[in-house]
Order: C-alpha cells, then sequence, then structure tokens
C-alpha cells in the first residue's frame, strides 16, 4: 500500500516542472533576457513619475569649519527606487523560472538611474554618480544604490556665543534635469538619517538631527523635489575652555593691578603697556578662528574689544598719576576736588573732650564734652596726595567693571550652552 502512494507522488513530481537551482548559466540566462531581449533602454524611465527613496548614513564628522564655513563628513546615500521591466519574481512572465536567483548586480551605465546632485556643495556640484559602486537588483524590480564619498557642503556659522557654540549645518538633495513630475524624492521610512556606523568626533559632539522635505526649488517656471537633512553639532568645551577663555579672563584682571604697584619703582608703564599688548595679540588670535561676517558678533570678541579698550584708557591714566606724583608736594588745583568730590576735613563741627578751667579752685583739671564750632584751616591737597587718590579710585572702578564683564560673559555663555 505505502509503495503505491509512494508511486502515486513521485508521478506527481514528475509531471510538474522542477525548479531550477541556482547557478551561473542560470544568471546569465536571467541577465540576456532582462537586458538584451526585452531590449532594456537605460535612457527610459520605468514610469512616467518616478518615486524615489533617499536615505542618508553618517560614518563620521570630518570637520566642521566655522571660518570657512563649511561641513565635511564622510557617509553614503541609499536611493532606492522601482524599476518594473527588471522583475523576475513571476515565472509566468518570463522564459523559465528564474526565482532561485535572488539578486542580481549591475553597474550604473547599465541601467536608468535617477539623477541628484548635493545642491549646496562647495567642492562639485555634479550629479551623483560612481560606476564602480555596483547597484542591487532584487526580483520585484526594486533598486538600490549605495553612493559613498565625502560630502563637503556650505554651512552658515552662528559665531555669537563662541567657543562655546553649536552650530546647525543642512544637506541639500535635489534632482537635476528631472522635474518633480518626472522623479519624486521622498525620505526613507525608517531611517532618513541613519547613525549607526557614526564616529564621534574630537572636536563636535552630535547633538540632533533631522530630515524633512523643503519647499520644491523652481526654475523657468519648473518644479524640483528637494529634501534637506539637518545636523546640530555641539563644541565640546574642554579645550577651549583651557586654551581660551581661561587665559582671557586671567589677563583681565591684570588691568586693574597697575594701579596697585608704586610710583616710584618706575614699572607702571612697561606693566600696562605689557597688558595691552598681550590683549592685543590674543585678539588677532581670536579673530583668525572666527569667520569676518558681519550678520552675527561673537560675544568673545565683544568682551576682547572692551577689555582692550580698558586697557588702553588704563595707559592714559597711568600716565596722569605718574605726572602727578612726581610734582611733589607742589598744591593741587582746587577744582580737582570738586572732581573728585573727595573733601580733606581737621577737626570739623564734632564734639570733642577739651580741658576747661576749674570755676572753684582755677585748676584746669575738668574736662568737659563741648562743641567746637570753629573749624581749622584745612590740610593743603598736594600732587602726590592726588596720585595716591587716584591709584585706589581707578582700582576700584576697574576691578568692578572687569568683574561684572566678565560675569555677563560667562553667563551669556553658558547659559546658551546647557539650554
Amino acid at each position: 500500500m505505502l509503495s503505491v502512494v509512494h508511486m502515486f507522488h513521485l508521478g506527481q513530481t514528475e509531471g510538474k516542472p522542477s525548479r531550477p537551482f541556482y547557478s551561473l548559466s542560470l544568471e546569465t540566462d536571467l541577465r540576456t533576457e532582462l537586458f538584451e531581449t526585452n531590449q532594456y533602454s537605460p535612457l527610459q524611465r520605468p514610469v512616467l513619475r518616478v518615486t524615489t527613496n533617499v536615505s542618508l548614513t553618517i560614518l563620521t564628522v570630518n570637520e566642521l569649519n566655522i571660518k570657512d564655513q563649511y561641513l565635511s563628513i564622510s557617509g553614503y546615500l541609499t536611493i532606492a527606487w522601482e524599476d518594473n521591466r527588471l522583475s523576475w519574481n513571476n515565472p509566468t512572465k518570463t522564459s523559465q523560472d528564474y526565482t532561485n536567483v535572488v539578486y542580481l548586480f549591475s553597474a550604473a551605465k547599465y541601467l536608468w538611474t535617477p539623477t541628484i546632485i548635493i545642491e549646496n556643495s562647495v567642492d562639485d556640484v555634479s550629479t551623483m554618480a560612481d560606476t564602480n559602486i555596483p547597484l542591487r537588483i532584487t526580483s520585484d524590480g526594486a533598486v538600490y544604490w549605495s553612493l559613498s564619498g565625502i560630502f563637503k557642503v556650505a554651512c552658515e556659522s552662528d559665531i555669537r556665543y563662541y567657543p562655546l557654540d553649536s552650530q546647525t549645518c543642512i544637506i541639500r538633495i535635489t534632482t537635476w534635469g528631472y522635474t518633480q513630475g518626472e522623479i519624486l524624492l521622498q525620505l526613507d521610512e525608517d531611517k532618513p538619517i541613519n547613525f549607526d556606523y557614526y564616529n564621534q568626533n574630537g572636536e563636535w559632539e552630535l547633538q540632533s538631527s533631522s530630515a524633512y522635505y523643503a519647499s520644491n526649488r523652481y526654475e523657468r517656471g519648473l518644479s524640483f523635489s528637494t529634501l534637506y537633512f539637518q545636523m546640530t553639532f555641539k563644541r565640546k568645551p574642554l579645550f577651549h575652555i583651557i586654551n581660551t577663555i581661561f587665559p582671557v579672563v586671567l589677563m583681565a584682571f591684570l588691568i586693574p593691578m597697575v594701579y596697585k604697584l608704586p610710583s616710584e619703582s618706575g614699572e607702571k608703564m612697561g606693566y600696562c603697556l605689557t597688558v595691552l599688548l598681550a590683549y592685543a595679540v590674543y585678539m588677532s588670535i581670536i579673530s583668525d578662528n572666527i569667520p569676518s561676517t558681519s550678520k552675527s558678533v561673537c560675544f568673545l570678541s565683544i568682551y576682547l574689544g572692551l577689555t582692550l579698550a580698558f586697557s588702553t584708557i588704563s595707559v592714559n591714566l597711568v600716565i596722569l598719576t605718574l605726572y602727578a606724583y612726581f610734582q611733589g608736594e607742589t598744591a593741587a588745583p582746587t577744582w580737582i576736588l570738586t572732581i573728585m568730590r573727595r573733601k580733606r576735613r581737621c577737626d570739623g563741627e564734632e564734639n570733642k573732650i577739651v580741658p576747661c578751667l576749674n570755676e572753684e579752685n582755677g585748676n584746669n583739671v575738668d574736662g568737659k564734652v563741648m562743641k567746637i564750632t570753629q573749624t581749622p584751616e584745612a590740610k593743603t591737597l598736594t600732587y602726590h596726595d592726588l596720585s595716591l587718590m587716584l591709584d585706589k579710585f581707578f582700582f576700584m572702578v576697574y576691578m568692578i567693571a572687569i568683574t561684572l564683564s566678565t560675569l555677563i560673559l560667562l553667563i551669556v555663555l553658558l547659559t546658551n550652552y546647557h539650554a
């Protein structure tokens, strides 16, 4: 009985055509049928409007240069579309059953491919194509193309909070030659921007990313499909805190200390000019690292300019104090007292214990609290005294001004960094 059933199944199998296993000859026959027998044309679009899915995979950030305002990244664009002329999953539409051939690989010159450019590229604005990268074709006619490279795009810098800044850069992908009615770019639904293989950059930390459809680009009345891939990077602060902010703040507090140097030491003017030149050099170094743009102003540059102005004014004030000091005991003009609002008083209307005569025995033995209404002659203000007074006054003014400006700078930078 079992042998009869077995014979029946063998008869059924033999009567049904078997599916050929994969072999080189089978794949060669498939290529011949798809490209030669069916007269495939790489110049002809598959359909009237080809929907093209695009995703961007970022491998690493090579450089984000805020002075030259560009972003350089390594990665690849994955482009996918359907070409029904290249499908073989339905055996009734082919000369034989090719379903055991899972994939085909072909070069770009043998297939129709969408022409895509990176619109804001700063190196080359030609269409993206690489004949060395094979295209993967599936049995249902889906074509996948991964174009790798180093993408260098323009990135407008926001230098207001340098060096604790964040920068937002956009990669603009658009079609070239084909209008929106002929090629429609769409974002990949799963991962429009892929960071699975991303390697961290030593200077910049990836903060966020997004992809969205942009308003179509119009040219001579024709619209072209456009996609935006946006990435925000935050600068890692440790290096710039140690090498930029910390030295700048320390040098700022050197300015008021010039008024603590004794005038007779002969070092006040040299010290003051040294601090001024140091700030001028440091300001030139900072300006070399930021772009020459007027759209935004760096708060650190404002702080450096303000401190440089403080130091410049301090040079002139030190000259005045030295001039007053070396005038010696010469009497200073009386109008200086009014300007300084510093009046020297000697025994004004004060309560003092003074000796008085005892009425009984005439001896000066008692002391009574009496109000002296007569003001003795005030002591003359000399230039030497004026110099000392100016040193104290300018020290306090500069210390307050430098402290306030430094606190404002640090609060602004840190508030934005942690926002």
